[in-house]
């Protein structure tokens, strides 16, 4: 028996990559400086600090803006925030500050259901690299 072709298999493909190209997160950074050569670290290691005041006793550089946006349907914050980490290790940076994600509003996502636009996340941070504790410098 001969194998036929099914017409809407090619439709099931096309949808099944464009849910996970959608759910997808993309980064951009731009360097604050000069870029400078780092290694590239594990994104495991690269640590989330929600205000600057968690620095204040640490000494550290900015190293870059980060930019992330992801689909309001299929990514969570969780998503962004790994990508934003991912994009800092790539950078050679151990440390995130302050991510910030902006969530469409309830208006928004249903308009985006309605005129199938679609609904978008997007988040700020800035890539920096901690070297360690600040030095205490003796009173005079």
């Amino acid at each position: 028996m001969r194998q036929t072709d099914n017409p809407f298999m090619g439709a099931i493909v096309l949808l099944g990559l464009g849910l996970i190209l959608t759910a997808c997160v993309s980064t951009h950074s731009v360097y604050l400086g000069p870029p400078e050569e780092r290694t590239p670290v594990p994104a495991d290691s690269v640590r989330i600090y929600t205000s600057e005041s968690e620095l204040d006793t640490l000494e550290y550089e900015r190293v870059a803006m980060i930019e992330a946006t992801g689909s309001g349907e299929w990514t969570s914050q969780t998503d962004m925030y790994n990508a934003m980490r991912k994009k800092a290790a790539s950078l050679g940076c151990n440390g995130v500050i302050l991510p910030q994600i902006d969530e469409p509003g309830a208006g928004v996502k249903i308009a985006g259901e309605i005129f199938g636009t679609g609904t978008q996340r997007r988040g700020n941070a800035i890539a920096i690299q901690v070297m360690g504790k600040k030095k205490i410098q003796p009173s005079q």
